[in-house]
């Protein structure tokens, strides 16, 4: 499990934006990349190539599970 200490310092790699975690992924809570980065083993796989995007409605609902603000 992702220690909150953790989660606090992770940023996307991509954008700087912070992330969320859900479930065994993290998740971006920027609006236009909607990255979702898996972690393995309890460790985050940080890298862009790695990492897969999300449609919007499925990074909205993740979003606002976590309390989020979407425009």
């Amino acid at each position: 499990m992702i220690s909150k200490e953790l989660l606090d310092i992770l940023c996307c790699p991509e954008t700087k934006a912070d992330l969320v975690l859900d479930n065994n992924y993290l998740v971006s809570v920027d609006k236009e990349t909607r990255r979702r980065y898996r972690i393995d083993d309890d460790i985050p796989i940080m890298l862009i190539e790695e990492s897969e995007t999300l449609s919007l409605e499925e990074w909205q609902k993740i979003m606002k599970n976590h309390g989020k603000e979407i425009e």
